[in-house]
């Protein structure tokens, strides 16, 4: 029963569901999305990889990049030793561009495993990346994704790499 000046708690979420949904309808400043990168989740996860490989002196496609991802969007990078730290895709493009154009860094998805309720999915997504020179590599992306104003958007990007003492489960590759 609800109480005269209270809102129950199913009522209280939907309107605090209701207020954010509008946020997301906004477009990144700049660049529309390509409906072919945000109309569905396999596009959105290809887009997510595409934008950042490359051959050497290649730009990378940062201003495609910035319109996959809703406002407040964050990358959470784990590293070897141990630690993280998150970083905006912004902070990201600007911290990488260098590395990624010279070295002619190349990443691509080998294995998916996506679960999806309503208009939100989580993407796990492994892959595995090469350089110009023979260096390769192979980790996890987990995407949070959102579906708000007809397109899909990405809320979130945590990614692990591979080491020799921590190797990618047989579930999260392709089956041989």
């Amino acid at each position: 029963m609800q109480r005269k000046g209270r809102v129950s708690l199913p009522a209280a979420l939907a309107l605090l569901v209701a207020s954010a949904a509008p946020a997301l309808a906004q477009e990144p400043i700049g660049r529309q999305a390509d409906p072919a990168d945000v109309g569905t989740i396999d596009g959105i996860v290809a887009a997510f990889y595409d934008v950042v490989s490359g051959p050497p002196g290649e730009p990378r496609q940062w201003e495609r990049d910035a319109t996959l991802y809703g406002p407040g969007t964050l990358f959470t990078i784990a590293d070897s030793a141990g630690a993280y730290r998150n970083v905006t895709p912004a902070e990201f493009a600007r911290e990488t561009d260098g590395y990624l154009v010279e070295s002619g860094f190349v990443e691509r998805e080998i294995h998916r495993e996506t679960r999806r309720f309503g208009r939100i999915a989580q993407v796990w997504s492994t892959y595995e990346w090469r350089t110009a020179d023979g260096r390769t590599g192979r980790g996890i992306n987990g995407l949070q994704l959102v579906h708000d104003a007809g397109r899909w958007w990405i809320t979130h990007a945590t990614w692990d790499n591979e080491t020799p003492d921590r190797p990618i489960p047989a579930e999260y590759l392709p089956d041989e």
